[in-house]
């Protein structure tokens, strides 16, 4: 019995060692194994702890990771279904980011675009499917923001040693709305009916939202 528990412990941990063995060398090797698994939130509970921080079962790659990403709560692809795009990673501090994964430069990383979206934490982030530019971010305070991603004109450019690096776009917020005074932990958009959504709180209350107008955005 003892021998069978121990084996489901291992098999337990084994996601969070994948991980961390994907990172140890290097932090941005995180974002490599982000392409194999399109989205990885179910994963990256694997080693972050209560505080918002990530963690491995050995603290092998702890420091390195949350020089990083320190306090991730979500990160979702704008698609699935396509090559790495952009990526979004909301963090406890009421932030978050988009990363441009198209160009990697070897010491810089991704290009990145950062916005206070939130008074507290933006617990989740979902990229509209029939738009992969809009998304929506659900914080802390009960609010949701509505937000649409602006291309540079240049995606990447030449640095100074003759080296292709990424260049970040704009975020420029379209709508905002508070539907409750707890935090909205839980939302998705309908992939067959544009702008139909459905998310819910810890008020324990479950409410399906409409947006319009995506079209004219």
């Amino acid at each position: 019995m003892k021998a069978t528990i121990k084996k489901d412990i291992r098999e337990a941990k084994r996601p969070g060692r994948n991980i961390a063995d994907k990172a140890k060398e290097d932090p941005k090797r995180f974002f490599q194994y982000f392409s194999s698994k399109r989205t990885v939130k179910e994963d990256v509970k694997c080693i972050r702890n209560s505080k918002g921080e990530l963690k491995d079962t050995d603290n092998e790659i702890a420091d390195a990771l949350n020089l990083h990403f320190s306090k991730v709560c979500c990160v979702e692809f704008d698609r699935k279904d396509i090559s790495m795009n952009k990526l979004v990673a909301t963090s406890l501090e009421g932030k978050f980011h988009v990363f441009d994964m198209r160009t990697q430069h070897p010491s810089k990383g991704f290009a990145s675009v950062s916005e206070k979206a939130h008074k507290s934490t933006v617990w989740q982030v979902r990229h509209l499917p029939q738009n992969r530019d809009i998304f929506i971010t659900a914080g802390g305070s009960g609010s949701l923001n509505l937000w649409k991603y602006e291309y540079p004109v240049q995606r990447s450019k030449k640095d100074a040693d003759n080296i292709d690096m990424g260049v970040a776009g704009l975020v420029g917020l379209l709508q905002n709305v508070t539907l409750s005074t707890q935090p909205i932990s839980s939302l998705d958009w309908s992939p067959d009916k544009q702008g139909l959504c459905v998310c819910s709180a810890f008020d324990q209350t479950v409410r399906v939202l409409i947006v319009t107008k995506l079209n004219r955005v």
